[in-house]
């Protein structure tokens, strides 16, 4: 039974259907787009050698092993930090996959009619926009339930390719996301981009992946960073939206991660 201490709280919750309204500023958009220059500068690098293609990984925390697969999650960068009355965050994670290839893994991350299988419920749809070779343009709707449920529908444009048939890469940029109100309703409609709760402004996804082998078993050593944007703390309303804020983007990537290796070693994939 709630107190009258924490009824106050709980009314408050109850009345409170979304966080107060935030805006996207030029400067931290700016700011969003000069970090990935860099960490995309940084990947090429990286990629210019099989020696270096995946970053090196320091096992910071780790998820329960799924099927057999050495699972790492970190922070780059410290995680999350202020920029532009924004919170700019990357996290990498990094996994074994035994019996795994890279063109498996290529095949995987071309799957766009599979996404919302692969990685259900946080991704209920998707489609192809358009597909040229190593690049894609695909619209997915993904919806994430904490304390509030959200729903966001996103733009992305994608480039996978190998670089040797031992290993390659992929390359997600979100163009545009837009907060959806009342999904699934009659009265569901999309927020303005960038003009919204600020959940997520901004999320982009680089996967390096390579053939290994781990105590005598050959798989392939997959590697995901995401770096995303997203307000930063309201006042007074921190203590609902603050979780959400600070976990989103790991939990999204652990996610992400956890449904990719469980995919790569389905029996489908294992054909």
């Amino acid at each position: 039974m709630a107190t009258k201490h924490t009824l106050p709280a709980i009314l408050l919750l109850l009345a409170a259907p979304h966080s107060p309204a935030a805006s996207l500023t030029p400067a931290a958009e700016s700011a969003f787009q000069e970090y990935a220059s860099k960490v995309e500068t940084r990947l090429a690098s990286q990629h210019a050698a099989a020696s270096t293609y995946l970053a090196a990984s320091s096992p910071v925390s780790s998820a329960e092993p799924l099927a057999g697969a050495n699972f790492q999650i970190e922070p780059v960068n410290g995680g999350t930090w202020q920029v532009e009355a924004a919170l700019l965050h990357h996290w990498r994670a990094t996994a074994f996959v035994p019996r795994a290839t890279a063109q498996k893994m290529l095949t995987l991350l071309r799957d766009f009619g599979h996404l919302p299988a692969n990685y259900a419920p946080q991704v209920v749809s998707a489609r192809v926009l358009s597909q040229n070779g190593d690049a894609a343009r695909v619209a997915m709707r993904i919806q994430q339930d904490r304390v509030l449920t959200i729903v966001l529908d996103g733009e992305y444009a994608l480039e996978s390719k190998l670089d040797a048939p031992t290993r390659g890469y992929s390359i997600s940029r979100s163009i545009r996301i837009r907060q959806i109100e009342q999904a699934g309703s009659p009265d569901e409609r999309a927020l303005d981009f960038g003009h919204d709760d600020g959940f997520l402004w901004h999320l982009n996804s680089y996967w390096s992946f390579q053939s290994a082998t781990e105590n005598s078993v050959e798989g392939v050593r997959i590697q995901c960073e995401a770096i995303s944007l997203t307000r930063d703390i309201p006042r007074g309303l921190g203590w609902l939206i603050a979780p959400i804020i600070r976990d989103f983007p790991r939990e999204a990537l652990e996610f992400t991660m956890q449904s990719t290796i469980k995919a790569l070693q389905s029996p489908a994939s294992q054909k």
